[in-house]
C-alpha cells in the first residue's frame, strides 16, 4: 500500500516537472479574449436642404469613391443658377460701359472739356459696377456649388451601412443619410497592463474570430494606445478621493491584419475575436 502511494506520488512529481517544462521552453505570448475589430466609419450627409429625388444605393451595397449614393430635387437650385448667369452677365456688361465712360471721361479731362467731378462720378460708377461683378460672380459660384451638392457622393469607397434615407424624404443641411464602412479594418486588444512589459511595435500576433472558428488570421502589433481605456471614459476613475482598491487596468493595442479570410467572409466592425501576440 505504502509503495503504491510512492508510486502515484512520484507520477504526480513528474507530471508537474513535464509541466513546468513545458512552460519554461513554450515562447512568451500574451492573449485576451477582451478585444474586437474595428474601422473608420464614415458619415455622410446632406450639403444642401431638399427633397431626396432618388436613392442609388441599397443597404450594405459596396460603393466605390465618387458614386452617386441619392439624389436632391435640384430644380429650385437650377433656377437659382439660371438667374445668377444671368445677373453675372449682366453686371459685367454694366461693368465694361462704366469702364468705358471712365475712359471718356478722362479723355475729355485732359482736353479740359470735362470737369474733374465728372471723372469722379466715372470713376466712382466704375468702381460699383465692379463690386457689383464680384458679388454676382460670388453668387453664381455658390449656385453653381449648390447645384453640385445636389449629387451626394460616396467620399471614400466601403459598404453602405446605416441607411437613413429614402425617395421623398426631406433632408437638412447637416443630417446624416448613410455611413460608409471602408474596407481597411484592425484589431482593437485590450490587454492588462501587466502584458505589456514586453510587447512591442511589430511583435507578430495571431487573430481568432468568434464568427470563423476554424480560421486563424496572422497580424502583428501596429501601436499601443498612450494611457488605459479607463482613463479616457466618459467617468474617468479618481483615486484621490476616498477609499483606494488597486485594479490591474487595460491598455488598447491596435493589431493590423497581415492577410485577409477570404472565401467572402466578412470582418465586421464590433465583431468579437481572440488575441494572442508573440512576444519573443
Amino acid at each position: 500500500m505504502k509503495h503504491g502511494k510512492i508510486k502515484y506520488a512520484s507520477a504526480g512529481t513528474a507530471a508537474l516537472l513535464a509541466l513546468a517544462a513545458f512552460a519554461a521552453t513554450r515562447p512568451p505570448s500574451a492573449s485576451t479574449d477582451d478585444a474586437f475589430i474595428e474601422a473608420h466609419v464614415i458619415p455622410v450627409s446632406a450639403k444642401i436642404s431638399g427633397h431626396v429625388a432618388r436613392v442609388l444605393v441599397d443597404d450594405n451595397q459596396v460603393v466605390k469613391a465618387g458614386d452617386v449614393l441619392a439624389e436632391i430635387d435640384a430644380r429650385d437650385i437650377q433656377t437659382r443658377l439660371d438667374s445668377a448667369r444671368g445677373k453675372a452677365a449682366s453686371d459685367r456688361a454694366e461693368a465694361a460701359k462704366t469702364e468705358a465712360d471712365l475712359g471718356r471721361a478722362k479723355a475729355l479731362f485732359a482736353k479740359d472739356e470735362a470737369s474733374k467731378q465728372e471723372v469722379e462720378h466715372s470713376q466712382a460708377a466704375a468702381d460699383a459696377a465692379k463690386a457689383g461683378v464680384s458679388q454676382s460672380e460670388a453668387a453664381l459660384r455658390q449656385a453653381e456649388l449648390d447645384l453640385s451638392y445636389a449629387k451626394i457622393v460616396a467620399p471614400e469607397g466601403g459598404r453602405v451601412t446605416r441607411k437613413a434615407v429614402e425617395a421623398g424624404a426631406y433632408v437638412s443641411v447637416g443630417q446624416a443619410v448613410l455611413a460608409l464602412v471602408p474596407e481597411a479594418v484592425w484589431v482593437v486588444a485590450n490587454f492588462k497592463e501587466t502584458q505589456l512589459t514586453r510587447m512591442r511595435p511589430g511583435q507578430p500576433a495571431t487573430v481568432l474570430v468568434a464568427a470563423y472558428p476554424d480560421m486563424r488570421l496572422r497580424a502583428h502589433v501596429d501601436s499601443i494606445q498612450a494611457g488605459t481605456g479607463a482613463r479616457f471614459s466618459l467617468l474617468p476613475a479618481e483615486n484621490a478621493t476616498g477609499n483606494f482598491v488597486k485594479v490591474v487596468q487595460r491598455v488598447p493595442v491596435k493589431l493590423v491584419f497581415d492577410e485577409k479570410p477570404g472565401d467572402g467572409r466578412l470582418l465586421a466592425p464590433g465583431m468579437s475575436v481572440e488575441a494572442d501576440v508573440d512576444l519573443r
